[in-house]
């Protein structure tokens, strides 16, 4: 009878975190910035379906790279949990935290349960509040652990390098055109330090807005609307940044989820 083959716990964990971090680089980077009026998720995503970007709740968004079919459970699950903790309690009981804190638990379950493969995803759990103050950003990797983001957060195949150039030059009080603007910048910088042209089509941008009067404050920016307002962050002149961001806040039928 042969020997069992022996791996010990930590080289175990090792390879299950190699094999998830692979699986995420894989897939396109995307980024979470604080801008003066709310929070802005950018991503590069050609699909008009198969969203990286998601409401959660009234103030709550979701973001997430990785295998689709993955965090597209998680996401369904957080929906179900704030919808049940909001019935069940009250509305203000549906926080960032808490969520962030349900999605932890189960990627850590996962990633260290040996009956299964790790997850190959990685997930912000973002909230808006009254004021910048208040605002929350939180990046959970595969293996469960919450990193208190600030400011910034990029997720993804070249997160390290766009988080870089994003500690750089973020500023909390940017508006919504400049905000844009920087998010498509990192974006659009390769790995070997090249930059390439990302057209508006490709590009899957959603905010969580506090002006919105609806206690509802998630909203995708789309079409026509997003390439004005591209085209004003680009625009020199002082007054460019605040004339975009007025254009992003209209609310229209294409859609708040």
């Amino acid at each position: 009878m042969s020997t069992p083959f022996y791996v010990s716990p930590q080289q175990a964990m090792a390879d299950r975190a190699e094999y998830a971090r692979k699986g995420i680089a894989r897939g396109r980077s995307l980024v979470v910035l604080q801008y003066a009026d709310g929070i802005v998720f950018v991503g590069e995503n050609p699909s008009r379906a198969l969203h990286k970007f998601s409401e959660i709740y009234d103030r709550i968004g979701f973001a997430a790279a990785g295998k689709y079919n993955e965090y597209e459970n998680l996401r369904i699950g957080g929906v179900r949990y704030a919808d049940l903790r909001g019935y069940t309690y009250d509305r203000d009981d549906v926080t960032a935290r808490g969520l962030a804190n349900v999605y932890a638990q189960t990627l850590g379950t996962i990633f260290s349960s040996q009956a299964e493969k790790p997850y190959e995803v990685e997930l912000v759990v973002a909230e808006v509040g009254e004021s910048a103050d208040g605002d929350q950003i939180y990046r959970l990797p595969h293996d469960g652990s919450i990193v208190d983001e600030h400011g910034s957060v990029a997720v993804g195949g070249n997160a390290e390098q766009i988080s870089g150039f994003l500690d750089q030059r973020h500023r909390d009080d940017m508006t919504l055109a400049e905000a844009l603007k920087l998010a498509v910048q990192a974006l659009s910088r390769d790995t070997n330090g090249s930059e390439r042209e990302i057209p508006a089509e490709r590009l899957e941008v959603a905010v969580l807005d506090r002006t919105r009067p609806q206690k509802r404050k998630f909203k995708r920016i789309v079409g026509a609307q997003l390439s004005r307002l591209l085209d004003a962050g680009a625009g020199a002149g002082a007054g460019a940044g605040d004339d975009a961001e007025d254009l992003a806040l209209p609310d229209e039928d294409e859609g708040d989820k």
